[in-house]
């Protein structure tokens, strides 16, 4: 059976790589539906290749090349958020590959869930900002979640045919970035530059900045509290600079299970598309012989404070981790657009978390009023800058 695949953000490097998994694997799957925000140029390049029955374009002032460039294709093109939210519309998906950009992937989520499609979630946010209605809400409809995040694509591997239960702690391996021997002075004047200059992983722009400050492996131990149903602090993050263990699961009787591979998320996203079956595949494989060093440190939460910031919001339920994204994202475009330092960026984020109000139990408009407020209040930090 031909499993049919949408992608949300196709022309990104999580979307890039989930189309060349496809390509090797055209008699298992075929793409129903692609989205892309600003890149139309290669999302017609991708339409003309793959001919999904739609595709979605975030600018509206690219109608009419889009519309002449496919005009010989039988593909349906749809613009704007409203068309992306309500993806399900213009297809028949039976798993949709959320890898679009922040707080964006949220409500295609939830349609894909209340429509019974499968999510392989690339989009960490989502769980972040929302992640106790997400999964309530996968339980009701019986809809899978399969993690695309290559550390929680190992944890998800590592508990295959395991009781929960049985679960000591959670292990999330961290490249560290490119400073991780730096301390927080030698970050002072760090260039935009410096920070995409991530020595294992090749990533779009926010998840790299991010992954330099470690706040994607803050975002990642508040996605895996979620996704795996555990309390924050049976989660530990370690330093492990070569990227081969992906991440690990202690048990309860002291036995440790760690997936391991080359750094190439060809391997996490296929094996959300084919799961439960492995796939084979031309993929480059870890040689224990020529790369016999794998080491292991503790992270500096002094040098890396985002670090700490998404540990206590999420030990803070509530809204909070809502909050820590929005400014996150807020500030992570102005450091890029190099209006803030590098080091604004966490303290613009700390004064988001004192300042907004905090919610307990919020619900899904309380989140998105929370997510409104806490981007118009970073805005205003970085004007006054």
């Amino acid at each position: 059976m031909i499993k049919k695949i949408a992608i949300l953000g196709s022309t990104g490097s999580i979307g890039t790589q989930t189309l060349e998994v496809i390509s090797n694997h055209d008699d298992k799957f075929r793409v129903e539906l692609l989205s892309a925000n600003k890149n139309y140029k290669l999302l017609i390049q991708q339409a003309k290749k793959y001919k999904p029955k739609a595709i979605i374009f975030g600018d509206k002032t690219h109608k009419k090349i889009l519309r002449e460039n496919l005009k010989s294709e039988n593909i349906d093109i749809y613009f704007g958020d409203d068309a992306l939210n309500n993806f399900n519309q213009f297809c028949n998906a039976d798993l949709v590959v959320t890898a679009l950009v922040g707080k964006s992937g949220l409500i295609p989520t939830i349609n894909a869930i209340e429509n019974n499609i499968d999510v392989a979630l690339a989009n960490k946010e989502t769980l972040v900002v929302a992640g106790e209605i997400i999964m309530k809400l996968s339980k009701k409809n019986n809809v899978k979640i399969y993690p695309v995040d290559s550390e929680h694509s190992a944890i998800f591997q590592c508990l295959i045919g395991e009781d929960y239960q049985t679960i000591e702690k959670i292990i999330l391996t961290a490249s560290g970035g490119p400073f991780r021997n730096k301390k927080i002075s030698d970050l002072e004047n760090i260039t935009k530059k410096e920070a995409l200059n991530h020595p294992n992983w090749e990533m779009g722009e926010k998840i790299t900045i991010d992954s330099s400050t470690l706040m994607n492996k803050g975002l990642e131990v508040i996605e895996a509290k979620f996704l795996f149903n555990i309390d924050i602090d049976m989660i530990e993050v370690v330093i492990h600079p070569q990227s081969i263990i992906h991440s690990m699961v202690e048990f309860i009787d002291g036995s440790i299970k760690a997936q391991m591979g080359e750094p190439d998320m060809k391997f996490p996203i296929q094996y959300a598309l084919g799961f439960p079956r492995r796939l084979e595949n031309e993929f480059d494989r870890f040689n224990f012989i020529k790369n016999n060093e794998l080491t292991f440190e503790k992270p500096c939460f002094d040098t890396f404070q985002n670090l700490k910031l998404a540990f206590d919001a999420g030990r803070s339920g509530g809204n909070s981790p809502c909050i820590l994204n929005a400014s996150n994202e807020i500030v992570v475009e102005a450091f890029l657009q190099e209006k803030i330092s590098y080091l604004d960026m966490t303290k613009i984020i700390k004064e988001s978390l004192d300042k907004i109000s905090y919610i307990a139990s919020p619900n899904l408009e309380q989140l998105i009023e929370t997510d409104l407020k806490t981007r118009e209040y970073t805005s205003n930090k970085i004007k006054n800058k």
